[in-house]
Order: C-alpha cells, then structure tokens, then sequence
C-alpha cells in the first residue's frame, strides 16, 4: 500500500457551542475525529504537526478558525500526520 496524501477544509463550527475557555481544545479534538473518520485509522495514530496546532492557538482559546486546509499524509503502516496546507 503507498502513502496517500490528501488535502482537507476542516469545518471547526462546533467549536461555537462549547464555552468559550474550552473552544480551541475541542477544535484540536475535532481535527484529530476528523482525520480518523476520512482516513479510516484510530485517533490515536494521527500526529498533528505544530504548524497546524499554531495556527488553530494563533488568537487564544477564545476564537479558533471556522475551517482550516489540512494536508494529510497515511504512511502504510496507518499512521497519518496533518499539517497546515495554507489559507482557506
């Protein structure tokens, strides 16, 4: 099996209906819940980069991003690593 690679637009809308404190941690859970749903692989083996974490961080816990580009690679073994792919 070769190494797919594949590029996402991340809806982060939920974040809006959890206390504000607590809205960028649940943006990085839904990344992680995302990439594991499309790329068919636990949660666990998705390792997000820090370029992806700094951006969704950039203005504080308060206000994440409503959607984020991630490029996401799965290696044979099943692990994927995300990192930020750009502007929307």
């Amino acid at each position: 099996m070769a190494d797919t690679e594949r590029v996402y637009t991340i809806p982060l809308r939920i974040t809006k209906h959890v206390p504000r404190w607590r809205r960028s941690n649940r943006a990085m859970k839904e990344v992680r819940s995302y990439l594991a749903r499309n790329m068919k692989t636990p949660e666990e083996n998705v390792k997000i980069d820090n370029s992806l974490n700094e951006v969704i961080w950039a203005r504080g816990d308060e206000k994440p991003p409503l959607r984020v580009r991630v490029r996401a690679v799965k290696f044979e073994d099943g692990g994927v690593e995300a990192e930020f792919a750009g502007e929307q």
